[in-house]
């Protein structure tokens, strides 16, 4: 028999969960818990500068690894502030558990001091929640937490412990054992059999794919299936990098920003297999008119997804990995020549035009310039506007996890803290954040955190003094009315990086810019990569909000 605390009782917890890092702030409600970490041998503390700093380097850790990870926070603010990151990870299917300290059990709903109602308002922002009553009851939901945040599609468990709770003695027999993913539901044979049998009849198949074949690990069977049966496949933006953008198969990403033969390849397939994809406004357009004549078999381990916004001929609840590995002896070996000769057609006809590709202070430039330097390894994370499209059409991506962009909830400020994350979880890799001036702002603070951890993040900052994307939708869509999208304080984002002790390479006026970009990445360390960016440097192509996809404007001068 044993006698802990609810706060030592939940570290101990955790740790049997496998958790080595833990980000967060301490604050009043969660000091018995920060008490109680400051004893753990085998867990390391984070301390951000900000509670979704938190949450996006909680994030960083579990897109890399696949793993679950944990962030604290206190009630009131600490709360709130960290609402975001767990907003974020609820719609890209992240499974963080976000512990919060609140305040003692008969405070609650006195409107005591930091007390906001954290189990209310984070119900429709997380997969589940917990407000827990009692130190024993820890024993069953910390696992079940885990359980349940791995278990089918993943997302963010928030567990809010009142102080009281983490002060209370509690007697323990036997821990219980770790909260592990259900097993998934295995494809119906029958509609297995049928998904078969279209992709054998299809002449004009695509292989659409999602941030779900990333999470269930399902990249290698999304590339036989592919290689087997001839079947070129698009990504949406969280898919990117389950295929290697230089594979002959591989048509990139669909949509708004994708590329124009891709979108211009759906309107003539006969066959989509959407797998691990939720058919989201930015890769469709405009739903109705999005391939009105292809039969569509939907995969995905949500049954609230089939069907919800796109009518499908076969929907399936499994998961993506579990499928394609049952349906590959189904399928037939196909060559499918005249599909990738219209394919190639499309290529040639409606390219995929990078202005300044070659030009090594051009945005596409850098990136690709980047992705030389940088080494098949790296691991590339993104904020928020044109650059994070500019990364998703011109980075060579290569391998799984290797893409950490905020899709769902298109999070500003979601880049630096998520290259963090990803730094602490491998730290021999070189980590590339690539941002813009107005993303950066939202949490420049954890600068500080990066070099307080001796991260290896390099961070390739395009500045063109605006919010680029929303200056953009106003020169096409508003008229040219450029109003609060251009910043009138030139902030000299080099010398604030210096402050916060970071080495600085600006690109204002260099000769050689790829050897100054070498020279930063080949030592360790967080440094900064300033880029000085034009105000009219633009992403193409882009779909009208509601527009189909067929639609895309390619330049200012041109559209289809």
């Amino acid at each position: 028999m044993k006698h802990m605390t609810g706060a030592e009782l939940t570290i101990k917890l955790l740790e049997r969960q496998n958790i080595n890092i833990i980000a967060g702030i301490p604050g009043g409600s969660n000091l018995p818990l920060y008490d109680a970490l400051s004893k753990s041998r085998s867990i390391r503390h984070i301390l951000t500068r900000h509670e979704q700093g938190a949450g996006f380097i909680a994030q960083g850790i579990t897109r890399t690894t696949g793993k679950p990870s944990v962030c604290f926070a206190t009630s009131g603010p600490g709360a709130t502030n960290v609402f975001t990151a767990i907003a974020d990870a609820k719609l890209d299917s992240i499974p963080v558990i976000c512990i919060t300290g609140q305040v003692s059990s008969h405070l609650i709903g006195t409107d005591a001091f930091q007390e906001v109602d954290t189990y209310g308002m984070s119900m429709a922002i997380t997969k589940h929640n917990f407000l827990v009553r009692s130190a024993h009851d820890l024993l069953d939901i910390i696992p079940k937490a885990f359980r349940i945040a791995l278990s089918g599609r993943p997302g963010p468990v928030l567990i809010d412990i009142p102080r009281d709770v983490q002060t209370q003695v509690t007697e323990i027999d036997t821990f219980p054992e770790p909260g592990a993913a259900e097993p998934s539901p295995a494809p119906d044979r029958a509609s297995l059999e049928k998904a078969a049998r279209m992709i054998n009849a299809a002449q004009r198949p695509i292989l659409y794919i999602g941030g779900g074949i990333i999470h269930s690990n399902a990249a290698d069977s999304v590339k036989l299936l592919a290689e087997n049966a001839r079947i070129p496949v698009a990504m949406s933006l969280n898919g990117l990098c389950a295929m290697p953008t230089d594979h002959a198969l591989a048509l990139g990403m669909l949509g708004m920003h994708g590329a124009p033969y891709t979108n211009l390849a759906f309107e003539e397939c006969d066959l989509i297999i959407a797998a691990g994809t939720r058919f989201d406004d930015r890769a469709t357009g405009k739903l109705a008119e999005f391939c009105p004549g292809a039969g569509i078999i939907h995969i995905d381990i949500d049954p609230s997804e089939l069907n919800k916004l796109k009518q499908t001929h076969v929907a399936v609840r499994a998961d993506a990995r579990e499928f394609l590995k049952a349906i590959m002896p189904l399928i037939e070996k196909r060559d499918r020549k005249p599909w990738h000769s219209r394919i190639a057609q499309l290529k040639k006809q409606h390219p995929m035009v990078m202005q300044g590709k070659d030009d090594p202070v051009k945005p596409y430039g850098i990136i690709r310039m980047i992705g030389e330097l940088a080494g098949d390894d790296a691991i590339i994370t993104t904020d928020v506007g044109k650059h994070q499209m500019w990364v998703a059409q011109a980075y060579p991506f290569k391998r799984p996890r290797q893409f950490l962009t905020s899709g769902g909830l298109g999070t500003m400020g979601f880049g630096l803290p998520a290259a963090i994350g990803a730094a602490l979880a491998y730290p021999s890799r070189k980590v590339v954040c690539f941002s813009g001036d107005g993303s950066i702002l939202m949490n420049i603070q954890e600068f500080a955190t990066a070099v307080e951890e001796e991260t290896d993040i390099a961070v390739v900052l395009f500045n063109n003094n605006s919010l680029g994307l929303v200056r953009q939708q106003q020169d096409l869509f508003f008229g040219r009315r450029y109003f609060a999208s251009e910043f009138k304080t030139v902030v000299d984002f080099p010398a604030i990086a210096r402050g916060f002790g970071l080495r600085t390479f600006d690109l204002t006026g260099r000769n050689d810019p790829a050897a100054t970009c070498a020279e930063a990445l080949a030592s360790r360390g967080p440094c900064l990569i300033h880029v000085p960016t034009g105000l009219n440097e633009d992403v193409y192509p882009m779909v009208p909000p509601g527009a189909a996809n067929r639609e895309m404007i390619c330049s200012k001068a041109s559209n289809y």
